[in-house]
């Protein structure tokens, strides 16, 4: 699985690179400056249920998402991309995608909307 989620954080650092790519504010070399910082700040926390991914956008931390990282789960099934509820619980409404499946579709903010 770790296969799977290196390849949802170059999916959100790559959109991350389109967004600024598409603003007006910095010169190319910065901005690629900024994509680095941003891509050095995602962090994983693993726990027994869910792998946390965390983004530090300076002195700002905050959960971009969560992953099912069991097989037991009632609702979901492993590799289920969620939305973060809070800091430290996921929205157990509805998958935004799966990572083993490699069907998913972020934004560097965080999983994509129902």
């Amino acid at each position: 699985m770790k296969n799977e989620i290196q390849n949802l954080l170059n999916a959100i650092v790559d959109d991350y690179r389109l967004f600024l790519l598409g603003t007006r504010y910095l010169d190319y070399d910065n901005k690629m400056s900024e994509v680095e910082k941003f891509a050095d700040g995602l962090e994983i926390k693993e726990s027994k249920k869910y792998i946390k991914i965390e983004k530090h956008l300076g002195s700002q931390r905050m959960v971009w998402g969560f992953v099912v990282a069991v097989d037991d789960d009632k609702k979901f099934r492993k590799g289920d991309i969620l939305m973060a509820a809070g800091y430290n619980a996921p929205a157990r409404n509805k998958p935004r995608g799966n990572i083993l499946d490699n069907d998913f579709d972020v934004t560097w903010s965080g999983p994509r909307y129902l």
